[in-house]
């Protein structure tokens, strides 16, 4: 199986060693630890910046974490009727089978000053807000340490581009 992004295989390393530095950095820590139903790496990236952010004075909180299938489903159906279309909701939530925070890979934070000060400092831990249109939506996206990548445009944009070809 390979991931594809864009159309151009995605370096399948790059996650593994991501993933391996998380492990090594944060050991420990479980998947319920922070109560918000995340996954293991995003989990204890969040907790070690939620520390950070503190210590400096920063109020940074979780608003929303990971989702069960039944609460995107919700979302997703709240979406379509606030927005209409298909199209225009999936700018702003996806459907149950795109949808990063399914699987607690994604974390929504507030207030808006703690998520301005997620997103400066954020790398230090991998943690990169994901969505241009999104300034509360971050993912543990890059090695801690390392630049983040460019912000995609919206949900549907990365959701449409980034597909798994199993071969």
């Amino acid at each position: 199986m390979r991931i594809i992004h864009s159309g151009v295989p995605a370096a399948g390393s790059t996650l593994i060693a991501v993933v391996a530095l998380a492990i090594l950095l944060f050991p420990g820590r479980a998947a319920a630890e922070s109560g918000y139903g995340l996954d293991p790496v995003l989990d204890a990236a969040y907790a070690r910046a939620s520390e950070a952010a503190r210590s400096e004075g920063v109020a940074l909180s979780i608003t929303s974490g990971g989702r069960t299938p039944a609460e995107q489903e919700r979302l997703w159906r709240d979406a379509l009727a606030t927005y209409g279309s298909p199209e225009a909701a999936r700018r702003r939530v996806l459907p149950p089978n795109e949808s990063t925070h399914v699987g607690g890979h994604a974390v929504d934070v507030g207030p808006p000053e703690g998520a301005a000060w997620l997103e400066a400092n954020g790398l230090r831990w991998g943690l990169c807000r994901t969505f241009a249109n999104e300034w509360w939506h971050f993912e543990v996206a890059t090695t801690p340490g390392l630049p983040c990548p460019p912000m995609w445009s919206d949900a549907a944009v990365r959701a449409d581009r980034l597909f798994v070809v199993p071969w």
